[in-house]
């Protein structure tokens, strides 16, 4: 993928084929956006203050009284459109995902490849947005439930994910009749001009109304103007736990909901049984991926004390043959982190754990990548933990992989739930019984368990989301669609009588 075009002409020739032109004469304030394959500036960018992203709540929530009577059928062939769209663009969408997040190209690719698939599973979700019919104690009664579109869902959406976290909103809202305002993260904002550009095709091409879909380009201080907007019926926000704790209680208090998808600190218990080889390639995969980017990361290893060295020694040998680079270069599989920030906090977490006992048995050095002086670059980190100390129960967002061992499965599944937070968590066995009680009342404490597969990867059917200091949030597929909408009980008299219920009499 090594190309002589730069990289500021490479994002404006993806941006260009999408539809996007940008302002540059526009007056502050601006966004600059920067690639982390290298730190050039990309592009800089208009946006809004929050007397902005107040007006375009008032443009969603108008275009919302129109929407919410349109078919959901009919919404759902808005989204369709849009699906096909993403299909033709799926090469200049992944281009700006790799210069804004530094993915390698499989993973951009992929991320997109799950906007296209959320496309497909919000068409049909459109014609099933079915309730319940339940029977009545009244004669001559009818007891049922339905379901109407909400009101205006703001889309709060972090940078590792800058497509497809805001498209499992954004398609979901927009069948149940929603219309979404949308803050994505700072660092990538030509990602999401680029796919509200091709929306804003779709909704042209369906005859919608133009404003169910309004795209807020601010910094972090737009946030609290979408979050404190009484007219923002939802705000489904993705990043970390301390975001999530300051975005939660604002929300709650006007009563409005709230989606969270926050922090994870994602384990994977390895049993005797395991098969080694498949289990070595589910932790590598979970723990560099994305340079530990990912709020389904790998984070934590339980391995039992009879396998454990066996693992260690496994994964540090591949560790050393992992290629990091520039994401670019066909072979890279681990690129830059998103800033030097990120590097130091993953330098300090190292520092904690050598304090705390740990041994890091490889990685966690700089690589100096040629081209790319000012990018941010490292050698995933394996740590050898003799426990559970403070810094393990605390997410980095950074490949740190800490290994720990047990004796018996309940100690390891201790170990697993013993952090505050509960997204993904995984169990490598061949024991049923085992693999049984994780997936159990008694097991995983997570929204996400699996069995022989890594934390990440999550398919676009399931819900998405956890449990504790995660959110309890849930995206995507499954039922997660009542999430968007309100419900209604409803109680039909089609008797010539009007009885009571429990029997009472009023006479």
């Amino acid at each position: 993928m090594t190309t002589a075009v730069s990289l500021p002409d490479r994002a404006l020739a993806a941006l260009t084929a999408c539809g996007v032109s940008i302002d540059t004469s526009a007056p502050a304030p601006v966004l600059v956006a920067r690639s982390p394959i290298d730190g050039s500036t990309l592009a800089t960018v208009p946006a809004l203050d929050p007397a902005g992203v107040d007006v375009a709540v008032d443009r969603a929530h108008a275009a919302f009284l129109t929407w919410r009577t349109t078919p959901a059928p009919i919404r759902g062939a808005l989204v369709k459109g849009y699906g096909r769209l993403l299909e033709q663009h799926k090469e200049d969408l992944a281009d700006l995902v790799q210069l804004e997040v530094g993915k390698i190209r499989s993973e951009a690719l992929g991320e997109v490849q799950e906007m296209i698939d959320i496309c497909d599973l919000a068409v049909g979700i459109s014609r099933q947005l079915e309730g319940r019919t339940m029977p009545s104690e009244r004669p001559g009664h009818r007891l049922m439930e339905t379901w109407h579109p909400l009101g205006v869902v703001g889309i709060i959406s972090a940078f590792n994910f800058p497509v497809a976290v805001w498209a499992w909103n954004a398609t979901i809202a927009l069948v149940c009749g929603d219309t979404i305002v949308w803050k994505p993260s700072e660092r990538v904002p030509l990602t999401a001009l680029a796919c509200s550009a091709l929306l804003d095709q779709a909704i042209a091409a369906a005859g919608a109304p133009a404003d169910i879909h309004q795209l807020a380009l601010t910094d972090r201080d737009g946030g609290p103007a979408l979050v404190d907007n009484p007219r923002v019926a939802l705000i489904s926000a993705t990043g970390s736990e301390r975001m999530g704790a300051q975005v939660g209680p604002r929300v709650a208090a006007r009563f409005g909901r709230s989606i969270l998808e926050l922090g994870g600190n994602n384990a994977a218990i390895v049993t005797p049984s395991a098969d080694l080889d498949l289990t070595i390639r589910g932790i590598v995969f979970a723990a560099a991926g994305t340079a530990g980017q990912r709020c389904t990361s790998l984070r934590r290893v339980i391995a039992h004390e009879s396998v454990v060295d066996e693992v260690v020694r496994r994964v540090a040998e591949v560790y050393g043959r992992l290629r990091v680079g520039t994401p670019l270069d066909e072979g890279t599989l681990v690129g830059p982190l998103i800033d030097q920030g990120s590097y130091e906090r993953m330098q300090q977490a190292l520092d904690e754990a050598v304090a705390a006992g740990g041994t890091v048995v490889v990685g966690g050095d700089r690589v100096d990548v040629p081209g790319c002086r000012d990018g941010v670059y490292v050698r995933p980190a394996l740590v050898r933990m003799p426990g559970q100390a403070e810094v393990v129960r605390r997410e980095t967002f950074a490949p740190i992989l800490y290994v720990l061992s047990y004796s018996d499965i309940d100690e390891a599944i201790a170990l697993q739930n013993g952090v505050p937070q509960g997204l993904s968590s995984s169990i490598f066995t061949l024991d049923q019984r085992e693999a049984e009680m994780f997936m159990s009342a008694v097991g995983s404490d997570c929204g996400i368990v699996n069995v022989n597969i890594g934390t990440s990867g999550a398919e676009i059917g399931g819900a998405f989301g956890g449990e504790k200091t995660t959110g309890g949030g849930r995206e995507s597929g499954s039922d997660a669609w009542r999430g968007y909408m309100r419900r209604a009980t409803n109680t039909i008299n089609y008797s010539h009588d009007l009885p009571l219920a429990q029997g009472v009499h009023f006479e």
